[in-house]
């Protein structure tokens, strides 16, 4: 089932790129930008997290933490983020794999990859935006930059 805007986003917890762990509860008090993405190291998912990384200091002004959440291991994120320079905290959704993504709603089973969308979340946990897009279309970060904007600092 799809988590709606004005529904509670589901907490969760997930390795980040480092191996540790990463509640979404843990966040509360910090608005949250909630991104899945099919594939690391993927041409259109590069490109989203490049250009969310060249705006870092937006989300840093809204008070925002970007998490990236894709099927690939903490090992895999680790070195995306690493060799593409990027800011976004990588969330690995590996085992049970992709379990994150189908409780939001955006797992592909057929090809067992998260779809691409996105969550703004509020700093009490309520989901303000949801982005989506097919997987090979980039979302316009424009977009949840101004759902962010609308939540509280």
């Amino acid at each position: 089932m799809a988590v709606e805007v004005g529904s509670e986003a589901p907490d969760f917890t997930l390795k980040d790129e480092n191996g540790k762990d990463v509640s979404l509860s843990d966040l509360r008090g910090r608005n949250v930008v909630l991104m899945f993405y099919p594939l690391a190291f993927s041409p259109v998912c590069t490109q989203e997290l490049k250009d969310i990384s060249a705006t870092a200091g937006r989300y840093q002004a809204a008070n925002a933490e970007v998490l990236a959440v894709s099927v690939d291991s903490h090992y895999t994120l680790a070195a995306f983020k690493r060799d593409e320079d990027l800011s976004a905290h990588m969330l690995a959704d590996f085992h049970p794999k992709g379990a994150v993504a189908q409780q939001y709603g955006t797992y592909m089973d057929g090809i067992g990859i998260a779809g691409r969308a996105t969550y703004v979340i509020d700093k009490d946990g309520k989901v303000v935006h949801k982005v989506t897009s097919e997987v090979l279309q980039p979302r316009d970060q424009e977009e949840y930059l101004t759902a962010l904007a609308a939540c509280p600092v």
